[in-house]
């Protein structure tokens, strides 16, 4: 009897630290199969499916370059103002300068490049916290933009951008969603099973211990830093395709959600840790519970609420699995 006890309990920890790899994914579908009885007829089918697939794929990405820098202990607020600074850096340059689209592709990563050093310069170099430096380059960036653009929608960005991001598809999705799909492998691979995913893990963990076991913390959350940006820049190239204009508000209406799917992510398939699947995963979770409301007629209003309650719940549960992580570690 003795011995059976201690390996029920086992058994039951493990059940119950399987489940909560699963959780997030469960109600998922839990959540779908509500909406279904709620809309019989309208909510599930391919077509919304494949709409909601395409529109929230931005998001997708900005939440992969939210989770870069906070692994290694950063956070980048300004990832839905870079994401409407990279669209309207297209739309500008393409539209009303006339530049080819690939050039204008060009030069919105570029810019991600530019403002992912201008915030490691303050918060690597010059130690400004990375949520003062983020917000402040957020308003520079908004201003810019609002600038740049007059404050105006941009339309009429080339075709071949459009026909590249959602004009082709794949079992009926856009190939928007295969990009994000493409990034959030990319980065998997690299955050499981390479030596730079492993040191940026170290980093967020502890930077002193980092630091004397022989790893450069400031160059890695220097390239945190701009690995986030240029993610953000890329998810607004594909957010102008999109759309196939530049607007120069609507992105930043991604920034909470793609938060909350950040946090809520590392709450799932790796409890305790900022993963990409998790992340993405949640970004779509929260995209069908927005896309379901909507759909029921729910107040605009609602969206907000959903979005900032789940960042709460979502940064609740991630500080509390990560909090026993590190005592089951200890």
């Amino acid at each position: 009897m003795s011995d059976a006890a201690p390996d029920t309990a086992m058994t039951q920890i493990n059940f119950m630290r399987l489940f909560e790899r699963v959780a997030l994914l469960v109600v998922w579908v839990l959540l779908i199969a509500g909406f279904h009885l709620a809309m019989p007829d309208i909510f599930l089918n391919w077509g919304n499916f494949s709409i909601l697939f395409a529109s929230y794929a931005p998001a997708a990405l900005l939440a992969l370059a939210i989770i870069v820098p906070l692994t290694a202990g950063d956070y980048d607020l300004s990832v839905g103002a870079m994401l409407t600074l990279s669209s309207c850096t297209i739309g500008v340059l393409n539209v009303w300068m006339d530049f080819p689209i690939g050039i204008a592709i060009v030069i919105a990563i570029g810019a991600g490049v530019v403002i992912g050093l201008f915030h490691a310069l303050f918060i690597v170099y010059f130690r400004i916290p990375s949520l003062v430096v983020t917000l402040g380059s957020t308003s520079l960036m908004t201003g810019i933009v609002q600038l740049i653009t007059n404050s105006s929608t941009i339309g009429g960005i080339d075709n071949s951008l459009v026909m590249a991001v959602v004009g082709g598809r794949f079992l009926g999705v856009p190939y928007v969603f295969y990009y994000a799909l493409t990034a959030m492998v990319v980065m998997w691979y690299v955050f499981e099973f390479t030596p730079l995913g492993r040191r940026l893990l170290f980093v967020g963990r502890g930077r002193e211990v980092a630091r004397l076991n022989g790893i450069s913390v400031s160059r890695m959350r220097v390239g945190a830093l701009v690995v986030s940006a240029v993610l953000a820049s890329i998810a607004g190239v594909m957010y102008a395709g999109v759309l196939g204009s530049a607007d120069p508000y609507s992105g930043l209406n991604f920034l909470l959600p793609a938060f909350a799917a950040a946090f809520l992510g590392s709450t799932t398939i790796l409890p305790g840790r900022f993963n990409p699947l998790g992340a993405v995963a949640a970004v779509y979770f929260l995209g069908t519970g927005i896309t379901g409301l909507t759909m029921l007629g729910i107040p605009l209003w609602v969206t907000n609420v959903f979005n900032g309650g789940a960042l709460i719940i979502a940064v609740t549960i991630s500080q509390l699995t990560r909090g026993r992580e590190a005592t089951d570690i200890g």
